[in-house]
């Protein structure tokens, strides 16, 4: 799966986005500012105002917007077609394992990063990180039915918790390990509580 969100159009607002989003994958809002994006993209400081004229945060935020269409789809994938419950955890966390190796330890999701980011003034940012992750609870919610919905949203919650947790130990640690670890562990779980 391709790191960078809007790749379906190769025209210079989607490779903006694009950037905006590397960035941010590897180093949060703080290094994805209007510089950087343009020197990442190749593209003239004023054709970023030109695309996007509310700035950094309405670059952030489209691009966070088409980076949460991408990972729930990738999420999805990794899981569809798996026919037991822990076989579906245990797929999901080996797709992240192989994404963050493909990456090498480089890079996180792009909304974790950038909610470490985030302060009090930064409303409609934190609405699109808060709207990124719940795109991916309801993914991984979708894939464990039971006859209580908010129990399998509360299953997926934490499988999402501990996926983002498994990028900061991945880049400190250079290693998948935690993430194939664990999904292990969390297949187990998934065993027990869903048929």
């Amino acid at each position: 799966m391709s790191t960078t969100a809007h790749r379906r159009d190769d025209g210079p607002r989607a490779r903006l986005l694009a950037a905006a989003v590397m960035l941010m994958r590897r180093t949060g809002l703080a290094g994805a500012g209007i510089n950087e994006i343009a020197r990442e993209s190749n593209a003239p400081k004023g054709s970023i105002y030109h695309y996007f004229p509310g700035g950094k945060q309405q670059i952030a935020v489209e691009a966070l917007d088409g980076y949460a269409a991408t990972v729930s789809g990738f999420i999805d994938a990794s899981m569809r077609g798996k026919k037991s419950p822990g076989r579906r955890v245990e797929a999901l966390f080996a797709a992240f394992a192989e994404r963050v190796e493909s990456g090498r330890y480089e890079s996180s999701c792009a909304a974790g990063a950038v909610c470490l980011d985030l302060d009090g003034e930064d409303a409609r940012l934190r609405e699109s990180v808060a709207s990124a992750l719940q795109r991916y609870v309801d993914a991984i919610a979708g894939h464990f039915a039971c006859d209580d919905p908010g129990r399998s949203r509360s299953f997926a919650g934490l499988l999402l918790s501990a996926i983002e947790g498994a990028y900061i130990r991945s880049r400190a640690e250079r290693s998948s390990a935690p993430f194939r670890e664990a999904g292990a562990w969390l297949a187990e779980v998934a065993r027990r509580e869903f048929r």
